[in-house]
């Protein structure tokens, strides 16, 4: 049987990209934030319903020790962060995953926590994985200072001066979470329970909430600790400073796995996008104040890419090649231009001649004013539609759906080693995904299915041997080693964007790519790799303050700029 289904639609599209010129890793590392990304979302929505937060505990002592408690109402739900911060010895603090000690560790908590709550999480939040927790905490997380940063926050304040603009250009955070986990993870409650809100149906909102209030405890704490210092001297942190402060954050090879898991989810999140840009790309007259605004924004993304710094040597290229494009692609687009007709086709078209690092910042650039039509998709965000085997499709519609979408595959000859070099694995100890080398270390018995493309050449060498009217049931019965792979082909002729159309386990494979594209979605920049399989970003830089979630007018803080006048 014909699979009949076609991938889930928000709305009659245009032209949108095909999946064979985005779903490549070199484009996918080279997305960045954008007006749909779940950070930019959340906080829209805590605007429209003029979310209050208020500080309704702070056990804090004079060197920044000790617990606190925010709490908020969102759609009639009562939420709260319950933060830690307890001191440890320097040699402690790290980044990796398998670290045991942490600066500060975070809750957020469903409903109103008591004290009794609160003496709970006290005991079993600083321990994280190992602790135990109940249904009433929905995420977990941890942070630890950027100490220097912080520490030279803190005694410029004490001095009763602001700190210099350098420091907090080049650094941009006060702490680093090291992971953030949700969606039932060790106990805790599963998302599930709380999607029936619409708010929270967009992936990740409760995460994102929950690093956005992180954020908001940060600059809290920094200024407790300063003002503790030296109360006579002592000055705020200035609120356009703060606002430029975000929450870094170091992800490595863990994250980069959840793509090809969550194929439904990863086509809905890339349709969604490439369903924005098309209705842009539509608009034949663009108004004046989306004109104007646009002129606004080129110019505020020349400075943000000049703020934008790393030791990465192929990242630091990259943002070399983006300056001196970013300079010849805007040189020609002033007001008047904007107001000729289809003037944002042309801009995309004229972008094609760069790479792909600007190219997907002119993308983002069109998004950002298309607020009136574009911000609806994110309820098409979210899926609750899993991969799905049609039994009785016959076996040479099958072949059919592999010539047609994975002849990208099938152009791989997996019998050179390069093509085959690594495999994924989840290690014992600390159940993150980890990339291994084939030919040189053990443990390939442990393989997880992340190898796609190897997976759908095995499975056309089988079928080539077998009676093209056979259907895929009787096909399994002596081939069930392919249930798998079939499963996401089938899947992919409803759910074209499903698939990296990559060889991931490829010698010359870079998982920072995969990384970078989730992190983008999440409305991470700074893009900071560390090796090809970790990077450190920024999250919330530019946001809204708690106290500014009563204007819609606060939502402009895509690529900020750190303003000192």
């Amino acid at each position: 049987m014909a699979v009949e289904k076609k991938f889930e639609q928000c709305g009659p599209e245009l032209n949108v990209r095909e999946p064979s010129e985005v779903m490549k890793l070199e484009r996918m590392g080279s997305f960045h934030p954008s007006r749909l990304s779940f950070a930019r979302i959340l906080i829209r929505k805590m605007i429209e319903h003029r979310t209050k937060i208020n500080c309704s505990r702070w056990e804090i002592d004079e060197k920044g020790f000790g617990n606190a408690v925010y709490q908020l109402s969102l759609l009639g739900k009562e939420l709260a962060l319950v933060a830690f911060s307890n001191h440890i010895d320097p040699s402690q603090r790290t980044d990796r995953v398998i670290a045991s000690s942490w600066d500060t560790s975070f809750a957020l908590f469903d409903g109103v926590p008591s004290i009794s709550d609160i003496k709970r999480l006290e005991t079993q939040l600083p321990l994280q994985e190992a602790g135990r927790y109940k249904a009433t905490e929905l995420v977990l997380s941890r942070a630890n200072k950027s100490v220097r940063m912080f520490e030279l926050v803190a005694q410029s304040l004490s001095e009763g001066k602001q700190p210099p603009r350098k420091l907090i250009n080049d650094v941009g955070y006060l702490m680093r979470t090291t992971a953030v986990y949700g969606n039932g993870k060790f106990g805790i409650d599963d998302r599930k329970n709380h999607c029936e809100l619409s708010d929270f149906s967009v992936p990740f909102q409760l995460e994102m909430l929950t690093v956005y209030l992180i954020r908001n405890f940060s600059l809290d704490l920094v200024n407790h600790v300063a003002k503790a210092r030296n109360p006579k001297k002592f000055v705020r942190l200035s609120e356009k400073i703060q606002r430029y402060l975000g929450i870094g954050n170091a992800t490595g090879l863990g994250m980069a796995p959840f793509l090809v898991k969550h194929p439904v989810l990863l086509n809905n999140w890339f349709q969604v996008r490439e369903a924005a840009l098309s209705r842009m790309l539509s608009v034949a007259n663009l108004s004046e104040g989306k004109a104007k605004k646009l002129v606004e924004l080129i110019a505020r993304v020349k400075s943000f890419i000049n703020s934008w710094d790393t030791d990465d040597n192929r990242q630091k290229q990259r943002i070399q090649i983006l300056k001196t494009e970013w300079e010849s692609f805007s040189e020609k687009i002033d007001f008047n231009y904007l107001l000729k007709i289809n003037a944002l086709k042309d801009i995309f078209n004229n972008s094609k001649k760069y790479s792909t690092e600007c190219q997907e910042l002119v993308v983002s650039l069109l998004l950002e004013v298309g607020g009136d039509l574009i911000d609806g998709l994110d309820l098409c965000l979210e899926s609750t539609k899993l991969p799905m085997l049609y039994p009785k499709m016959k076996v040479h519609e099958l072949v059919d759906l592999i010539k047609r979408n994975f002849s990208w595959a099938l152009k791989i000859n997996f019998s050179l080693k390069e093509n085959e070099a690594r495999f994924w694995y989840v290690s014992e100890e600390k159940l993150e995904p980890r990339l291994g080398s084939r030919f040189e270390e053990e443990g390939q018995e442990l393989e997880r299915p992340l190898d796609i493309a190897r997976r759908v050449c095995f499975l056309n060498s089988d079928l080539e041997n077998v009676d093209k009217d056979m259907i895929v049931a009787e096909f399994l019965m002596n081939y069930p080693t392919h249930r798998y792979v079939i499963r996401r082909i089938q899947t992919n002729a409803w759910a074209p964007y499903s698939e990296i159309q990559e060889n991931l386990i490829d010698e010359a494979c870079k998982p920072i790519d995969m990384l970078r594209c989730k992190l983008s979605f999440f409305g991470a920049s700074k893009f900071d790799p560390k090796s090809d399989r970790w990077v450190r970003v920024n999250l919330f830089q530019g946001a809204p303050l708690k106290s500014e979630l009563n204007d819609p007018k606060n939502d402009d803080w895509w690529m900020p700029i750190l303003d000192y006048s």
